[in-house]
């Protein structure tokens, strides 16, 4: 027998027997009216008051009789609707039918019953069959009724039980906001710092953002161009306004069409583009600032585009053409005098998406069959802007890998020099040398993991990646001038110095160049102590710089890369003469005897060496004039203002940004740096200072907001940080609770779990970018020891509770049970050696004990807003979420709690896929 009586009415109903015995069947024959209204009365008695407090198995037989009693009612009330059309009978069926609905009204209209239900569906898939089949044959039979008010009855009823199975995945749309800047942020990042990332972790990262902030489509989009075009806007003239436009143009078109993907419900993707960029149209300003610095009509472009990518139809294409051209009567003349021959970056970036699929496929060609036409092609790409708007095509396309690794095979191909004649001898001197300036200027525009092959590619390793790994100056790798690839073989670098020394011009003929690159640092050395010692006058020096640079640039560049790691190691008084080198070969050679392209070559070469000196001549205070070359200075250096500490620094660029609103590039660039400087664990916790200092709750909403794109920089790294060390010490130190008040102490809730969702969905997937890489993480603690692996030995974290709370000593006992801790993500079997699944455990155990302590306070309550914003932010169905890491014994401890008690709660917080999880979550419901 069962303890619980509504158990027992419900099972009598739906013609079951006590204990689950089933009589055969259920009744169904409902030609018998009188039995039907004795069975409908009895259902009354429990309706009202369906609650149960017995076991977990019970509770699930609780469900289980519920879709039993569903099930009957569906099939009675398709049986009354269908007698309805005969005459004879049509009074007396719609009473009966009017009983049944009445019922399953009531029935349904319980939140709490829908959840019993929704969990009975999942235990017994084959009933819901059932279920649907009933609802097909009720739904068939609905049209006797008529427009009668027992026709809508049954349509209401009908749509609340086919609500059952999605229950969980209604999610309202944030109506009252037209501005998101963490879209905008997001958006900003990707395009000034990571042109050549791939698009799928965008997409994947802008979904997770839309998801958890509940943007409705159109504003979102709209708000991906307003980012698209501020970045056109205020990036610095030459590459970056060139790998912006690639980004705006090229790249997010392809995002577009991937988010396009995405089940949107019953919307059409192409309608909500369409709506974005009417909104777009309005913002005016913005579009005339766009198309003055771009000198075009970008709108138009875009539209042309996007409808190339089938995210627009050409008739709402033309449409918004028009509107734009309209507008554009009005709007300040574009063309001046100045600016009328300048041909515009979005035209020239498009043209160059194609060229650089017509280049990678001359590059695939023999290159000994036809190397005067390879160095036809090469000396094309080096005119004007024209690398610049290739590589930006390219990297915006996903090719540039493609395109590096074709160039580092090309520079291989010139150490053939078998049977070399004299005509030959300059054009494999040429293609060495364009082939090197090139991949140079790639890894300094691009970063250097783009040259780089797969770690597990067959073969020696190419001599550029040698070079560039060992050799090339970058930005926070330090050269040691005595490492063994600055020291070749001494004979290969005393004919190397006879030979710049004594001869007029260097010969070509037969030259080996990746040897002499890798020989001409110690040649260097060799004569920087001649000239030291009065053995060489300063006219020898000028003669033999002229020969480094006179012919192959890349001489020069190896020679300046060797001369900024000695520089470094010198003193104050030993400097003057390196120095002087390193001026002498930036300068470039205009004489008579030069090889074809040589200033083409020398503009890229001046840009090179720029780049690589620039560290050391603003620690040496020294200044080189390098020619003006076409291409920028370096964009985004040198951002920290001098003499003011970094944490002042981090101060006020936060409350900058706080006060306009939105991140720009600029201050991105400012945060990346001081997050290399200061280390993940000092960033992330004085950013949270500066959360919980402010008490406007619109402000800290933004600040939220504007926090998590900045933590975009290094998402995993400061998501470890923040869950893992300054959230426990937060809530185990009874000191800092007043600080996690209402508001910041909710707004952080919010941080940390928007962080600990993005993380946790990508961790698995997402590589650490090469800029993330550099940076010195020795902050960051070994997780492992932080939490230990088994549970025999209870870890920091336990300990640090223990000594807080006088019943946590359950928890950091060496021998605590199983069940105490146990949660999905242990059945799931989901490796705890991962550091994020480690720090996600442990933050739950937290969690767990705060609400299951005998004393309350302001930590209570974050861990309330904590879960709650969990809650929020789920999609249905995301087994794997980071709710699995959730004990299930804190179930019954959180309905405790008055906004976490409610069904729909209880259903999202426990992992519905596994029998345990079930049976937690049918306890917890039959008990509210």
């Amino acid at each position: 027998p069962t303890d619980s009586p509504d158990l027992l009415l419900i099972q009598v109903a739906s013609g079951q027997l006590p204990g689950g015995v089933s009589c055969g069947r259920s009744f169904d024959d409902f030609s018998r009216d009188l039995c039907v209204q004795s069975l409908l009365e009895i259902m009354d008695m429990f309706c009202d008051r369906l609650s149960c407090h017995g076991k977990a198995e019970e509770c699930i037989s609780l469900c289980r009789a519920l879709l039993s009693a569903l099930t009957w009612l569906l099939r009675c009330a398709a049986f009354y609707a269908e007698k309805v059309k005969e005459p004879l009978e049509q009074a007396a069926a719609e009473n009966q039918l009017k009983m049944c609905l009445e019922r399953l009204e009531k029935v349904l209209s319980s939140t709490k019953n829908r959840a019993l239900i929704h969990i009975a569906k999942l235990e017994e898939t084959s009933s819901w069959s059932t279920v649907e089949q009933s609802l097909v044959k009720l739904g068939e039979n609905l049209n006797n009724l008529g427009s009668s008010p027992l026709r809508s009855q049954a349509d209401d009823c009908v749509s609340l039980i086919k609500s059952i199975p999605t229950m969980l995945s209604v999610h309202s749309e944030q109506l009252n906001k037209t501005g998101f800047p963490t879209v905008h942020a997001v958006v900003l990042l990707e395009g000034t710092m990571n042109l050549t990332g791939e698009t799928q972790p965008l997409v994947e990262q802008l979904m997770m953002v839309k998801r958890m902030q509940r943007i409705p489509s159109p504003l979102f989009v709209l708000e991906i161009w307003k980012a698209c075009f501020v970045g056109l806007i205020e990036c610095p003239e030459g590459t970056e306004e060139l790998k912006w436009t690639a980004f705006t143009f090229l790249k997010m078109p392809q995002v577009l069409v991937k988010l396009k993907k995405y089940p949107q419900g019953d919307k059409d993707f192409t309608e909500d583009v369409n709506c974005a960029f009417e909104f777009l149209l309005k913002l005016t300003p913005l579009l005339d600032k766009a198309d003055q610095r771009c000198n075009c009509n970008c709108m138009s472009l875009l539209l042309q585009e996007c409808s190339k990518q089938g995210l627009l139809s050409e008739a709402n294409m033309n449409n918004l053409i028009e509107k734009r051209a309209a507008d554009k009567e009005n709007s300040p003349s574009l063309k001046s005098a100045e600016n009328a021959n300048i041909q515009p970056n979005p035209g020239l970036i498009l043209r160059a998406e194609p060229t650089v699929t017509n280049i990678l496929k001359t590059m695939d060609a023999d290159h000994s069959k036809s190397p005067e036409g390879l160095l036809g092609v090469l000396g094309h790409m080096l005119s004007g802007k024209s690398l610049d708007l290739l590589l930006a095509a390219a990297a915006a396309t996903g090719k540039l890998k493609s395109f590096a690794r074709k160039f580092v095979k090309l520079n291989e191909f010139t150490k053939q020099i078998t049977g070399e004649i004299s005509k030959s001898g300059p054009v494999r001197a040429l293609l060495f040398d364009i082939s090197f300036l090139m991949l140079c200027h790639v890894a300094q525009t691009y970063g250097s993991e783009v040259i780089l092959s797969d770690s597990n590619s067959p073969g020696e390793v190419p001599f550029f990646e040698t070079w560039m790994l060992t050799c090339m100056p970058e930005e926070g790798k330090i050269l040691n001038p005595d490492h063994p690839c600055f020291r070749p073989d001494s004979t290969k670098v005393e004919s190397l110095v006879a030979l710049l020394n004594n001869s007029s011009e260097m010969k070509l003929v037969q030259m080996k160049w990746h040897e002499v690159c890798l020989s001409i640092s110690a040649a260097i050395l060799e004569i920087l102590n001649a000239w030291e010692n009065g053995v060489l006058s300063f006219e020898s020096i000028q003669k033999i710089t002229d020969n480094i640079k006179g012919k192959v640039c890349s001489m020069a560049v190896c020679a300046v890369a060797w001369l900024v790691a000695h520089v470094r190691m010198l003193g104050l008084d030993e400097r003057e003469k390196s120095l002087q080198m390193i001026r002498q070969l930036a300068t470039p050679l205009y004489g008579e005897n030069t090889l074809q392209f040589y200033n083409e070559r020398v503009v890229i070469m001046s840009s090179i060496l720029e780049h690589m000196c620039a560290d050391v001549l603003q620690q040496t205070a020294t200044q080189i004039k390098f020619p003006a070359t076409g291409m920028d200075t370096i964009p985004y250096w040198n951002l920290l203002p001098p003499k003011k500490p970094i944490k002042e620094v981090l101060t006020s660029v936060f409350t900058k940004v706080l006060e306009k609103g939105w991140v720009d590039s600029r201050s991105i660039h400012i945060f990346d740096t001081l997050l290399h400087m200061g280390g993940v664990y000092w960033f992330c916790n004085n950013l949270v200072k500066e959360l919980l200092k402010e008490t406007r709750k619109e402000h800290t909403l933004r600040a939220v907001e504007l926090l998590y794109a900045i933590f975009c920089l290094d998402m995993q790294q400061l998501t470890l940080t923040l869950l893992g060390h300054i959230l426990p010490n937060l809530l185990t130190d009874s000191s800092k609770w007043h600080t996690l008040m209402d508001p910041p102490g909710k707004a952080l809730a919010k941080l940390s779990v928007w962080c600990a969702l993005s993380s946790y969905s990508s961790h698995s997937k997402v590589q650490a970018s090469a800029r993330q890489k550099k940076r010195h993480r020795e902050d960051i603690e070994d997780y492992i020891s932080l939490f230990p692996l088994d549970d025999t030995q209870p870890s920091k974290l336990m300990r640090l509770l223990s000594s807080n709370e006088e019943d946590s000593n359950i928890l950091s006992s060496p021998n605590r049970s199983m069940s105490s801790s146990l949660s999905a993500s242990q059945l799931h079997t989901v490796s705890m050696r991962d550091p994020l699944n480690r720090v996600l455990a442990n933050l739950f155990l937290l969690i767990s004990s705060i609400l299951g302590a005998k004393t309350a306070g302001t930590h209570t309550q974050f861990v309330q807003w904590f879960m709650e914003e969990c809650v929020e932010c789920l999609e249905q169905g995301s087994r794997g979420s980071i709710l699995q890491f959730m004990p299930f014994t804190m179930v019954s401890e959180l309905v405790k709690v008055s906004t976490m008690s409610s069904p729909k709660i209880v259903l999202a917080i426990t992992d519905l896929s596994l029998p345990l999880g079930r049976r937690v979550a049918a306890k917890a419901i039959a008990a509210l």
